[in-house]
């Protein structure tokens, strides 16, 4: 699985960063849906797969909902810091059925198709436009609330 992850990472790196940081929020909160969609189907089957699903699907949503929004209020991670975090979570994700020991299950491939998807959103998002770059001006606790 880490094989298909570092060649999507590859195949991505030279085209265009066409993908703006509103749009890239959405893919993460559809993909962790689709993490969290996949736990409750296959609870039954594979409780295994559904739990690592569930690890996967929270992790990328803690990610993304600490990451400071372009023109949005300070959070604890930047835009640019989330960008590198996705590729650490797209490797998690392609680990996640040797971690589980699930890797002849028929459930493991939902593992390699997210890592898949989340590998080339991260390579065609445009991490550092100048939408992305979220300059403070002061600290958060100087900032006058309006």
């Amino acid at each position: 699985m880490p094989l298909a992850y570092s060649a999507v990472k590859l195949l991505t790196k030279p085209l265009p960063k066409v993908i703006r940081p509103g749009a890239h929020f959405g893919f993460e909160y559809l993909t962790a849906g689709a993490f969290f969609a996949s736990a409750a189907m296959i609870w039954k089957l594979n409780k295994r797969a559904a739990i690592g699903a569930t690890i996967c699907g929270a992790a990328e949503v803690a990610v993304a909902s600490l990451t400071t929004r372009p023109g949005g209020r300070p959070r604890a991670i930047s835009f640019a810091t989330h960008g590198r975090t996705d590729m650490g979570l797209a490797l998690m994700t392609a680990m996640m059925p040797r971690f589980m020991g699930i890797e002849d299950a028929p459930q493991s491939k939902l593992f390699l198709v997210e890592s898949i998807v989340m590998t080339a959103v991260a390579g065609l998002t445009d991490f550092d436009s100048e939408g992305a770059q979220h300059s403070l001006e002061a600290p958060y606790e100087q900032r006058q609330i309006a």
